[in-house]
């Protein structure tokens, strides 16, 4: 029998972060899975965690577990698809350890993830765009980081994390203003930045401290947290509603901002290409959820089309049985 302790350890220390070089959000997902797996399988079979086989964790076992996320948990969709990903990632690393358990290994590898509807995209219009930039109080420091923050948000399309983590040295205010941020899977990316987004982050750089080691820190220096930004996105969204009512129908995230930062781009009649460059993207096909968002856009092409009423086009279909047949099923 195969200890399935010894493999796990192994595969987050050698594996993730020897080998793969996984940021820590990626290592620190995997782990709240695994120690919420393992503390089901303990429940269900009774068995100690360091004590389980590795030919215990099966793929009933795992469908199991799946449907407890998602029954008892109330997890989403997402979710569940997520935490599945980290039990495949695991299971990947151990075929190769352990190929006498290929045959229970094979069937975990096939649990596909399940398809779910995706959630309308949130963007902000330039209208509540302009009254949530106006909400921070610029006599207040904290309001004067935030202001410069959601600007370089909306104008850059920063993750959360990439916002946080900025330095005043990642900013480069002379000929051919940009940010240089350090993004998802250690990729770093150069951003361009306008004229206003520019002015804005130059008065507030002079704010900082000499020795400020962040761009936007904490009252007591320190990096903030996504819940920090979140709380603060919270607050300056339900000021500018009083404004711009239509800012309390809808639910703002900090991704909110780098979803309004695409739309903008997207409207200006920007590819979509580069729209993946300039978000960082992965895939040019993640940029695609944004062209599915945007109703003027699809009016637009649709003002392009022939109108219904119109004539047919030079196309025939021929007389040709099998065309015929495919035709009519």
């Amino acid at each position: 029998m195969t200890a399935l302790a010894p493999t796990l350890q192994a595969f987050f220390t050698t594996r993730l972060t020897g080998q793969l070089g996984a940021s820590p959000h990626t290592v620190a997902a995997y782990r709240d899975t695994w120690r919420m797996f393992l503390q089901h399988l303990a429940g269900t079979t009774g068995t100690p965690p360091h004590d389980l086989d590795l030919s215990a964790v099966t793929a009933q076992a795992v469908s199991d577990f799946l449907a407890h996320l998602e029954n008892g948990r109330g997890n989403s969709v997402a979710t569940r698809n997520a935490r599945l990903a980290a039990i495949h990632s695991f299971f990947g690393y151990a075929a190769f350890c352990h190929p006498e358990h290929a045959a229970g290994i094979s069937q975990i590898m096939a649990i596909p993830s399940k398809r779910h509807r995706r959630t309308d995209l949130t963007y902000l219009t330039q209208g509540e765009a302009d009254a949530l930039l106006a909400a921070p109080d610029p006599a207040t420091r904290a309001g004067r980081r935030d202001h410069a923050m959601l600007q370089l948000a909306i104008t850059a399309g920063l993750r959360v994390s990439e916002l946080t983590g900025l330095s005043p040295g990642d900013i480069h205010l002379g000929n051919a203003a940009h940010v240089a941020s350090h993004g998802k899977g250690r990729k770093n990316r150069i951003t361009p930045l306008d004229r206003p987004t520019t002015a804005i982050l130059r008065h507030y750089i002079a704010t900082l401290p000499p020795a400020s080691q962040f761009l936007f820190p904490t009252r007591s220096g320190t990096r903030m947290s996504r819940d920090a930004v979140a709380a603060r996105l919270t607050l300056h969204a339900a000021t500018a509603s009083a404004t711009c009512p239509s800012l309390a129908t809808k639910t703002i995230t900090p991704h909110t901002l780098r979803h309004t930062c695409a739309m903008r781009l997207l409207a200006a009649g920007i590819d979509s290409n580069v729209i993946a460059l300039w978000l960082g993207h992965e895939s040019p096909s993640t940029t695609q959820i944004y062209l599915h968002a945007d109703m003027e856009i699809k009016q637009r092409a649709l003002d392009r089309t022939a109108p219904t009423a119109s004539g047919p086009g030079r196309y025939k279909l021929t007389d040709d049985s099998l065309l015929a047949f495919l035709q009519n099923l």
